[in-house]
C-alpha cells in the first residue's frame, strides 16, 4: 500500500488538517491533589494510582446553572476552566462574557462577574474574589475605576519593558487578595513608529489607509518610565513604591512576601550590568532594604521572581547564573545567602514547585544532557537530587497543590507524547497516556542529531539533519540551512523528531536535506555560551554556522553548489548576514522579518546585547547589513508583516533601498495587516511561498 504524502495543510499550524497531524494530548489540571482531565463537554477526576476516570462535572449542567443565574452565554470547558480552591468543589470558568464560579456539587453559580468585552488585561483573585482589569486603557478593580489618564501614552496594568526579563503581565495580587500591585508605564516621551493599516479587500467604506503608530524606543533613544503602585481594596487608595527616579531604569520580577506585607522587585540600570533586589513596604510604598546585588562586565538578566519556601516564610529561593549557569540559591529574607542549592555545568530551566513534606524543590534541568529537560526533586537540607520520571526526552511538568503528585508530559525523538503521573514521595510513576503516531501511514523523512565543534575549536554544538524518506547516499541533494541563532531560543532538543519544524518535513519530502545548528549565543548552555556574541551580534554566530557548512562539505550527498539558508526574525538577520558575508557559499536565501541594523531595534533587547550605538559604534557598524547590500550575489527573498511591531518595516525597506543604490536585486513580499509572524491560514500561504522560492532557484540542477 502506497504511503501518503504530506501537504502544508497537514503540516503548517494554519492548515486545515494540522490539528489531526499533531501528537495527541490531554488537558490536565490539578484540583488540589486531585487530577482533572478536561474535555470540551465534561471534566473527569483521574485516580493517580490506577488512572481510572470518574465524571466530575459537565458543560450541560454548567450552562443550565449559568442560564438560571441570568447568563446568556454557552460556556465550554476546555481551555476555559481552573480549580482555584484545592479543598472546595468550585471551578472558575472564564467565558466570553463573564467569569463564573460554579459549585459542581450543588450545581449552582456562586459568583459571576461580567466582562467588558474588550479587556486589555485581567486578573481574578481567588481569596477576595475581586477582578482587576484594564479596559479602555484604564484600570478597574472590583468594578471601581482607579485611573482616568490611561491612554497609549500612559499604560496601566499591562506588560512593560516590551516583555523582557520574563515580564508577561502587569497585575500582581497579594497572597491574601487585599492588595494589588500594578505597573504604570509612561511612554509619552517615546518616539512613535508610523505603522499604517490599509483597508481590507472587501471594505467598501474606507478608501484611505489609516495611521497605526507604535511606541517604539530604539537603541540609544529615549525609553519609557515605569513606576509601580499598590492598591488597597479596603482603603480604596493607591501608593507608589518609592523607588526613585525611573528614568533609564527597569523594574521586573515583582514578588510578594507570604504575609502580604512586603513587595520585592528586581531593579536594573539601563546598561543592564547592575541588578538589585529591593524590598518595599506594601502599606506605605517605602523602601525597606536592598537585599541582593549582582553585577557583570557584560550584562545581568534576571528572569525569575524570588519564591518563598512554603514551610519557612523567612527564606526564599533566588535564581542566578552568577557562577556561569542558572542555579538556585537559598536566601534568608534579609538577603543573606544561606547556600547554593544546585551547581554544575548545566542549567536549571524551571522551578516547578515544592514538596513541603520532604522539604524539597522540584526543578526541570538539562543536567543529564544539554538536549534534554528532565525533572528532579532537590532536598533543601542535603542538596541531593532525585530524578523524577524518565531519564530521556524533554519533559513539561505540572505539580499538585501539596507537591505530592506530578503530571509529567514528555516527548523523545521517537515518542510523540507520553504522560506519566508521578508520585513525588516515592518516585513511582503511572503511565497515563501514550499518543499514537499521527503520521502513521505517511512517508516520513529521517531525523538525525549530532555534534560538531564551534569556531572556538572547543565548544560542542548540536545539530539536526532531516533527510528525504527514500534517501540515497549516492545522490547529491540540494540542502537548506535553517537558522535562528539568537538569544532565548534553541532549535535542537530531545523532543519528537529532535524538535524538527514541520516545514522541514515538507521540504525533505520535496527532495531537500535540511540542516539546523544551534550556534553559540542560543539558550540553555550557560552564561559564557550566551555572552560570546556580546556587542557583535551575528559575528560569532556566523562563524559557528560556517563550521556547519564545513561539516556539510564532508558529506558526499550534500550538493554544496546548491546550498540555501532560511530563518525568521533573528534568523532573518542571520540569513542575510550569511548571504552577504559568504556570497559564494549560499545560492538562495529567504529572510523573514529580518533585523538589518541593530540601531533600529528596541532599547531593552538591543542594548543588552549591543550596548548603545553611542557607546559601541564599531559593533553597530560591523553588524549592520546596509553596507553589505552591495555583496549580495545569490537569490534572496525578504518577507515581512507590513504591520510588524517587533522588527519594524524600516529594517527591510531600508535594506531594499541600499540594494537599489548598490545595483543588487533581492525579491520582496509583504503581508498587509500582519505582525512579526503570520497568523492563521496566511501561514500556509507564507510557507508555500518560501518553498516555491527554493524550488525555483535552488532545486533545479545546473
Amino acid at each position: 500500500m502506497a504511503q501518503k504524502q504530506f501537504t502544508l495543510e497537514d503540516l503548517n499550524f494554519g492548515g486545515t488538517n494540522y490539528k489531526n497531524m499533531t501528537p495527541g494530548d490531554r488537558t490536565l489540571l490539578w484540583w488540589g491533589d486531585r487530577l482533572v482531565h478536561v474535555e470540551a463537554s465534561a471534566c473527569y477526576t483521574v485516580n493517580p494510582s490506577n488512572g481510572k476516570e470518574s465524571l466530575l462535572l459537565t458543560a450541560a449542567d454548567l450552562n443550565r446553572s449559568i442560564e438560571a443565574a441570568g447568563g446568556d452565554e454557552t460556556a465550554t470547558l476546555q481551555g476555559a476552566v481552573s480549580f482555584p480552591y484545592p479543598d472546595q468543589p468550585l471551578v472558575l470558568v472564564t467565558g466570553t462574557k463573564a467569569y463564573t464560579l460554579y459549585n459542581f456539587k450543588t450545581r449552582r453559580v456562586e459568583c459571576r462577574i461580567a466582562k467588558t468585552g474588550n479587556e486589555q488585561a485581567a486578573s481574578w483573585n481567588a481569596k477576595s474574589r475581586i477582578l482587576a482589569c484594564v479596559t479602555g486603557d484604564n484600570l478597574y478593580v472590583g468594578g471601581k475605576q482607579l485611573t482616568t489618564d490611561g491612554s497609549r501614552d500612559i499604560v496601566y496594568g499591562q506588560s512593560v519593558h516590551r516583555n523582557e526579563w520574563g515580564i508577561d503581565g502587569g497585575l500582581f495580587w497579594s497572597p491574601d487578595g487585599k492588595l494589588l500591585v500594578y505597573y504604570r508605564m509612561d511612554q509619552s516621551m517615546v518616539t512613535d513608529y508610523p505603522e499604517v493599516n490599509i483597508p481590507e479587500v472587501d471594505d467598501s467604506t474606507h478608501r484611505i489607509a489609516t495611521p497605526a503608530p507604535e511606541k517604539y524606543p530604539m537603541a540609544g533613544q529615549a525609553s519609557h518610565k515605569v513606576t509601580i503602585l499598590v492598591y488597597n481594596t479596603a482603603s480604596g487608595r493607591s501608593v507608589q513604591l518609592q523607588a526613585g527616579d525611573p528614568t533609564d531604569r527597569y523594574f521586573t520580577n515583582v514578588a510578594w512576601s507570604p504575609d502580604s506585607k512586603t513587595i520585592y522587585v528586581f531593579e536594573l540600570n539601563r546598561d543592564q550590568n547592575d541588578c538589585r533586589l529591593v524590598s518595599y513596604d506594601a502599606t506605605t510604598g517605602g523602601k525597606i532594604a536592598e537585599l541582593y546585588r549582582e553585577t557583570d562586565p557584560k550584562y545581568v538578566e534576571p528572569l525569575h521572581p524570588i519564591v518563598f519556601l512554603p514551610w519557612n516564610a523567612d527564606q526564599f529561593i533566588l535564581q542566578s547564573q552568577k557562577d556561569g549557569y542558572n542555579h538556585l540559591y537559598l536566601m534568608d529574607k534579609s538577603g543573606h545567602e544561606i547556600k547554593q542549592l544546585t551547581s554544575g555545568k548545566w542549567v536549571v530551566e524551571q522551578l516547578v514547585g515544592f514538596n513541603p513534606q520532604h522539604q524539597s524543590v522540584i526543578i526541570a534541568s538539562n543536567e543529564l544532557n544539554p538536549l534534554q529537560r528532565n525533572l528532579f526533586a532537590v532536598d533543601l537540607n542535603t542538596g541531593r537530587r532525585t530524578l523524577l520520571g524518565s531519564d530521556t526526552g524533554w519533559h513539561t511538568p505540572a505539580l499538585s497543590a501539596s507537591g505530592r503528585y506530578l503530571v509529567d508530559k514528555y516527548q523523545a525523538p521517537d515518542v510523540p507524547r507520553h504522560i506519566d503521573i508521578v508520585n513525588v514521595d516515592n518516585g513511582r510513576k503511572l503511565a497515563y497516556y501514550d499518543a499514537p503516531d499521527p503520521w502513521a501511514g505517511y512517508t516520513v523523512p529521517t531525523y538525525e542529531c549530532g555534534t560538531i565543534k564551534a569556531a572556538d575549536g572547543v565548544t560542542p554544538l548540536y545539530y539536526r539533519m532531516v533527510k528525504p524518506a527514500h534517501f540515497d547516499p549516492a545522490k547529491k541533494y540540494p540542502t537548506v540551512v535553517y537558522v535562528y541563532g539568537g538569544p532565548h531560543a534553541h532549535n535542537v532538543d530531545a523532543g519528537w523528531h529532535w524538535r524538527s519544524r514541520s516545514w522541514e518535513t515538507y521540504m525533505a519530502q520535496r527532495g531537500y536535506v535540511l540542516f539546523i545548528l544551534d550556534n553559540r549565543g542560543s539558550e540553555n548552555r550557560g552564561r559564557d555560551f550566551e555572552q560570546a556574541t556580546y556587542r557583535q551580534l551575528g559575528q560569532e554566530e556566523m562563524k559557528d554556522q560556517m563550521k556547519g557548512v564545513e561539516f556539510l562539505r564532508t558529506l558526499p550527498y550534500v550538493d554544496t553548489t546548491r546550498l540555501g539558508v532560511h530563518g525568521w526574525s533573528f534568523g532573518g538577520f542571520m540569513t542575510i548576514s550569511l548571504m552577504t558575508n559568504y556570497p559564494d557559499v549560499f545560492k538562495v536565501g529567504v529572510a523573514g522579518g529580518p533585523v538589518i541594523d541593530w540601531k533600529w531595534y528596541e532599547v531593552m533587547y538591543g542594548e543588552r546585547y549591543m550596548d548603545t550605538p553611542q557607546s559601541n559604534p564599531e559593533g553597530y557598524a560591523k553588524t549592520s547589513l546596509l553596507p553589505k547590500a552591495k555583496d549580495l550575489k545569490g537569490k534572496l527573498q525578504i518577507i515581512i508583516g507590513y504591520n510588524d511591531p517587533t522588527v519594524v518595516p524600516q529594517h527591510a525597506l531600508t535594506f531594499l533601498k541600499a540594494c537599489i543604490e548598490a545595483g543588487t536585486q533581492p525579491d520582496f513580499f509583504t503581508y498587509p495587516g500582519q505582525g512579526h509572524n503570520m497568523r492563521g491560514h496566511q501561514s500556509v500561504h507564507l510557507h508555500e511561498r518560501i518553498t516555491q522560492y527554493f524550488d525555483d532557484y535552488l532545486k533545479p540542477l545546473k
